[in-house]
């Protein structure tokens, strides 16, 4: 079970861009799950099941834990139930036992137009990795992607002509995805002069290489977008979801319409979306006070 443990903590760090304090607190209790787990000879499957997270409930009843503490451990628990189901680690039948999680959720930390701009500008153009990092995080910011999504794009699934990319997401859900002219700019330039510079002799079809040729991981992602967001003096932390929750904040700002970024969002329930709505209603509370006479 630990591999699979530092696996959902890589996602937690690398995709959903968590704190090392957030950290800490999961691997601590799964850890603790892991033991429990291992001292009743419960396979993964039977310790994140139903029934095991039942037995797990009673064992730290019995350590007299309160409330809140033994609720935070089986939401841990239940979180990484999901990301393993996700992974096709778990069998579609653990879902019963998931299925009333959500990971809790601050308000999406989004950037504004001006430091999506600096960020962006940030790629050295003239050497063909910043050319692929333009291009990267160009397509990442005009289409909303998961950092899985978006080193996991093969060159068959970007339609340049027509200005969309295929993307397939969770549960290898497709959807297809427009963007403007400033990610097919960018894609041009990075299809034209630099991917076949990293390529060299290899055979290979992902759309986004390395230095090496091979196809780019999500941590060299997180790598090269931390590395520009401090380039860019953005203060505040930057993680590959801050491009997603950017995107989706500033597509409601502009008037778009709920159900048409959830579609572009890939979201399963419109309630995952919602979220964004509240931080585009705190955008027009802050301009309203600034800018009311009578506020």
């Amino acid at each position: 079970m630990n591999e699979h443990i530092a696996r959902f903590l890589h996602y937690l760090r690398v995709e959903r861009g968590a704190s090392a304090h957030t950290q800490d607190a999961y691997s601590r209790d799964l850890c603790q799950l892991a033991e429990f787990a291992r001292n009743r000879g419960y396979s993964l499957h039977e310790a994140l099941g139903e029934n095991g997270l039942m037995a797990f409930s009673q064992h730290l009843r019995k350590q007299e834990l309160a409330e809140v503490s033994i609720e935070r451990k089986l939401c841990a628990a239940r979180a990484f139930a999901r990301f393993l189901r996700q992974e096709g680690v778990l069998p579609e039948e653990t879902a019963a036992s998931v299925s009333t999680f959500r990971i809790p959720r601050k308000l999406p930390s989004a950037l504004s137009r001006q430091e999506v701009e600096s960020l962006l500008s940030q790629p050295d153009t003239r050497t063909p990795i910043g050319l692929r990092d333009r291009a990267m995080l160009e397509l990442a910011y005009a289409a909303g992607l998961r950092v899985s999504e978006v080193v996991g794009l093969r060159l068959q699934d970007i339609d340049l002509h027509e200005g969309f990319v295929r993307v397939f997401g969770k549960r290898a859900k497709e959807r297809w995805v427009p963007f403007g002219d400033g990610a097919k700019s960018a894609l041009q330039d990075y299809l034209r002069l630099a991917r076949p510079k990293l390529l060299g002799k290899r055979s290979e079809d992902y759309l986004f290489l390395s230095e090496r040729g091979t196809p780019l991981s999500r941590t060299q992602f997180w790598l090269r977008l931390k590395q520009y967001a401090q380039r860019a003096g953005i203060s505040h932390p930057v993680s590959p979801h801050t491009l997603r929750h950017s995107f989706a904040v500033h597509l409601l700002q502009g008037g778009a319409d709920l159900r048409a970024v959830q579609e572009m969002l890939g979201h399963a329930s419109i309630n995952t979306t919602q979220i964004y709505t509240r931080v585009s209603i705190d955008h027009l509370r802050e301009v309203y006070r600034k800018y009311h006479p009578r506020a």
